[in-house]
């Protein structure tokens, strides 16, 4: 949202509930509603726009007797609701944010082209959600594209997510719990995030289609807990603390070349630069 307001262009930010204080961005329109309720989305929301992102849900791993059921109608359902009620006379694209858990279990690598295989209601959400777009640009010409993001990570990232759990933990100075680290991922930083799906609403090329959004770049979960440790010069981690996900895959990193060669997209910022500036806005933070 912080790019299309750089930009001048008009935004309109669609949610359960209202952003935290200071989290709000000048300029955008915030409209409040649920969007597994198709009546009051549609009550709620003007249907004439040149451009939809839907960044709605959250990642969850649970099963499905761990309220998978919510989570599958959470993403899938709201994503139904969402292109039933826009209007399509203006619509240039609609971009869907999929995910890298789509995969599963798929070799590594992983490329659009995989035959994904979901481990969870949060990943066959997400996959229904991708084959619909496509289904509906094959069939109706829908303008929409598929992103699938890896390990989004930077400034202002949920507290709950890895990276902030792990600098967190350091700079606390208490010994906090971590898996083995085995796990091998791709972290991509939020700017890179924001540049592909800027370039992803304004191309022709990207309907129909999905594209990864990674750095191309493996690095093991311990790796990046090590990195940290250092670069904060303190932190306790305890390997081996967190029990691996059921079915987790331990190799999941972005094949990027379909992005670069459609969109001619490409990280730039740097794993070791990009962890960094993170770090420095957490400890400005605590100071």
């Amino acid at each position: 949202m912080k790019e299309t307001v750089r930009r001048g262009w008009s935004c309109t930010s669609v949610s359960l509930n209202p952003p935290i204080q200071y989290r709000k961005i000048a300029k955008v329109n915030y409209v409040f509603a649920d969007v597994t309720n198709k009546s009051e989305l549609k009550s709620k929301i003007d249907d004439d726009y040149d451009y939809v992102v839907n960044l709605g849900g959250y990642p969850d791993h649970n099963l499905l007797n761990e309220g998978g059921d919510k989570i599958i109608r959470n993403h899938f359902a709201a994503v139904i609701n969402l292109v039933s009620v826009i209007s399509r006379r203006k619509l240039k694209r609609f971009v869907q944010i999929g995910s890298s858990d789509e995969y599963g279990k798929v070799q590594e690598p992983q490329t659009e082209t995989s035959r994904e295989q979901p481990i969870s209601p949060y990943s066959i959400a997400k996959v229904a959600s991708t084959h619909f777009i496509q289904m509906l640009h094959r069939s109706e010409q829908f303008p929409g594209v598929t992103l699938r993001p890896f390990l989004i990570y930077g400034p202002g990232q949920d507290e709950k997510r890895f990276i902030p759990q792990v600098i967190k933990g350091c700079l606390s100075e208490s010994p906090f719990p971590t898996s083995e680290g085995k796990q091998v991922r791709d972290f991509c930083h939020v700017n890179d995030a924001v540049e592909a799906i800027m370039l992803a609403m304004l191309s022709d090329d990207s309907n129909g289609k999905i594209f990864n959004v990674g750095s191309g770049v493996p690095v093991t979960i311990r790796s990046v807990v090590e990195k940290i440790t250092k670069i904060i010069n303190k932190g306790k981690p305890l390997f081996g603390g967190v029990s691996f996900r059921p079915g987790e895959n331990m190799y999941l990193y972005a094949n990027i070349d379909l992005i670069h060669k459609v969109l001619k997209w490409k990280p730039t910022v740097n794993f070791d630069t990009g962890i960094r500036g993170v770090i420095d806005r957490y400890k400005k933070n605590n100071e």
